[in-house]
């Protein structure tokens, strides 16, 4: 997505295809659409996707489960610009970037066969290796920042951050499904946390997959809560105190010590 809205497709069409998730015999209408009448319920007329992203820009994602019969045609429609969809008299140009992504080693799969060599070469003219988040872990406490914002917004919860302790035990995990799973353990934390941090206790899967079951289960019956229902008269808020020693400049004093002027003040404010 950044690259398509950095570039001057930015305000054309951005479309993205999971070749994973289409089944076998869909793929072709899918990708390159057809006709109404083409086969037994098409009952409209259906653009695909290359025409849905004409002027832009078409990802594909895990585009080495494509099976090698769509790996020819894609490859064609690459190639020479033209979709044919199915049941069309006469195929249509396309003008289409084309993004694709895989967790898988595409030159793994030529070697074996099972991916078109050819096609590979076309697609890996500017190849981006994303590494997995266990090979930079710096990246996962601004992660975890985004992920807590987006999410406590999204479940309207009042959560601002996650413990010292807590971060510690997520940088310290291996993260085999990467960003994803980082952001669904984020999510469970975020639902069903009551404070206004996230702790280790928020993370058992992770603490049992780290240090054990037994650690997550003392963790999680070590956790503050009440031993019975409480009336909501008599709740206490649980509150976390925090200090914050940071030293924070006056917006509205000048580096002379003058009152700034009122254009810098807006200016910093914005």
């Amino acid at each position: 997505r950044v690259i398509h809205g950095s570039g001057d497709r930015s305000g054309k069409p951005f479309i993205t295809v999971n070749c994973a998730a289409i089944p076998v015999n869909l793929i072709e209408s899918t990708l390159f659409g057809h006709r109404k009448g083409a086969f037994a319920g098409a009952t409209a007329d259906h653009p695909g996707k290359f025409l849905e992203a004409n002027g832009g820009t078409l990802f594909l994602d895990e585009v080495g489960e494509l099976p090698s019969e769509m790996q020819a045609k894609l490859l064609r429609v690459i190639q020479d610009g033209e979709i044919e969809p199915l049941g069309a008299d006469r195929p249509a140009r396309v003008n289409v970037r084309v993004i694709s992504a895989t967790s898988r080693r595409l030159l793994n799969l030529t070697k074996a066969g099972v991916f078109r060599e050819d096609l590979y070469y076309r697609l890996n003219v500017f190849p981006l290796y994303v590494p997995p988040l266990r090979d930079r872990l710096e990246d996962l406490p601004v992660l975890v920042d985004h992920f807590i914002a987006r999410l406590a917004a999204e479940a309207q919860k009042r959560i601002v951050g996650i413990s010292d302790p807590a971060l510690k035990l997520l940088s310290g995990y291996d993260w085999p499904g990467n960003i994803r799973q980082l952001e669904n353990a984020v999510y469970r934390a975020v639902v069903l946390s009551d404070a206004a941090y996230l702790e280790s206790a928020d993370f058992p899967q992770i603490v049992a997959l780290s240090a054990g079951r037994a650690e997550a289960l003392r963790l999680t019956s070590a956790a503050p809560g009440p031993s019975a229902p409480v009336h909501i008269d008599e709740a206490i808020a649980s509150l976390r105190e925090v200090v914050d020693k940071t030293a924070i400049s006056d917006r509205f004093m000048a580096q002379s010590g003058e009152v700034a002027a009122l254009a810098d003040v807006e200016r910093e404010l914005i």
